[in-house]
């Protein structure tokens, strides 16, 4: 079988885990942790780092860090895990969510720019979907329009850059460096992995003490057991922290590597009719965390046959996301934006990904795109 993802442990991150043992730090306290938040901070061109323990906590400090609370609307895509909605929905916020651009399958940036003047939006959440950046500028403009937070979600994009032109001179930066604060997931199937984990990032002092306290049950300044707001126990422990300082010692082989990966991809696969692999916009040096496909509609065949034809060449496959305005549970938590979300409904029943780990090897991605053209060709 080929797993959808494998992760890479060959460096130090054995030694490091055993060091953790030898010492009895194991918990939430050790000089990995501290490590940890200042290499992947500087990694991605930011001065602070706030270690959690998952992603989806790091969305949730993210926003509470930012100032989001009860009533306040989120701009984010339907287009992507429901940790996005649970994070805003967990502090009363209400996600708006707009539909996707076709092209990236990142949010639509112009959707979600119009409804930026509204007062009721506090802040607006672009995902870097499958590594590839969300157009950032036209967010940054509004945003500073009508204050509104940008809210990274960099989970997928680890080492991706932007060009920005929204101030002068045009530069690429890493994505993660832009707006409030941004929020990173370190689950097992990332290009920095600590099997789980996450990151909150800021350049803003107020907002990392915020992060800070939010993340370890809003402990008291002066009275340690005075609680004056609610907070949660979202600390990473110092054993998954040097499993994670190992990866950061090889980030840029770690990226390289999932470029690899795509360059193998596009080798096997650009020519074969039906199949649309995601670009790389003029403005992106995507970092391809997974390998994503959409099915042309004339192809004749929808993902799941497809993903379920792949299965018996043991093959490992993971759909798209199901739209967030599609999921039950999330009805009477969410707004959709005018128009609904067509695009995101079309690219999750004809789009799914493939086996893309770091630990892939080329013979491997030969064998995917090898059994992908069989199954299209039934």
């Amino acid at each position: 079988m080929i797993p959808v993802n494998e992760p890479l442990l060959n460096g130090n991150e054995e030694k490091y885990v055993r060091e953790c043992v030898a010492t009895g730090w194991i918990s939430s306290e050790g000089q990995f942790i501290d490590r940890l938040e200042k290499m992947f901070a500087e990694f991605c061109g930011r001065r602070y780092g706030v270690a959690v323990c998952n992603g989806t906590a790091a969305l949730e400090v993210a926003l509470y860090a930012a100032g989001i609370r009860a009533g306040s609307r989120v701009i984010m895509p339907s287009f992507t895990i429901i940790s996005c909605a649970l994070a805003a929905i967990r502090l009363g916020a209400i996600p708006l969510l707009v539909d996707m651009e076709p092209a990236t399958w990142c949010m639509d940036v112009e959707q979600a720019a119009r409804l930026m003047p509204r007062t009721d939006v506090s802040a607006v959440m672009p995902v870097h979907i499958y590594g590839h950046p969300v157009n950032l500028d036209p967010l940054l403009a509004a945003g500073a329009k009508h204050n509104v937070a940008i809210i990274e979600d960099i989970a997928e994009a680890h080492g991706a850059e932007y060009l920005s032109e929204y101030r002068s001179p045009p530069q690429w930066k890493k994505c993660g460096s832009f707006g409030k604060v941004a929020a990173a997931s370190f689950y097992a199937n990332k290009i920095i992995t600590t099997g789980e984990g996450g990151m909150v990032l800021t350049d803003d002092d107020e907002v990392l003490a915020r992060a800070r306290s939010y993340r370890n049950l809003c402990f008291g300044k002066l009275e340690r057991f005075r609680h004056e707001d609610l907070g949660y126990n979202f600390r990473l422990s110092n054993l998954q922290a040097a499993v994670g300082v190992a990866q950061m010692e090889r980030a840029a082989e770690l990226v390289a590597k999932k470029r690899q990966i795509a360059d193998w991809y596009h080798e096997e696969l650009q020519a074969v009719a039906g199949v649309r692999l995601q670009p790389a916009m003029p403005w992106a040096h995507p970092v391809y965390w997974m390998m994503a496909v959409e099915l042309s509609r004339d192809a004749g065949k929808k993902a799941v046959e497809v993903m379920e034809a792949l299965k018996s060449y043991q093959i490992g496959t993971r759909p798209f996301f199901m739209g967030l305005h599609a999921q039950p549970v999330l009805r009477q938590y969410v707004e959709i934006a005018d128009g609904g979300c067509p695009r995101t409904e079309a690219a999750y029943e004809y789009g799914f990904y493939l086996p893309s780990g770091i630990a892939l090897t080329r013979e491997q991605a030969h064998t995917v795109g090898e059994a992908l053209k069989k199954v299209l060709r039934q």
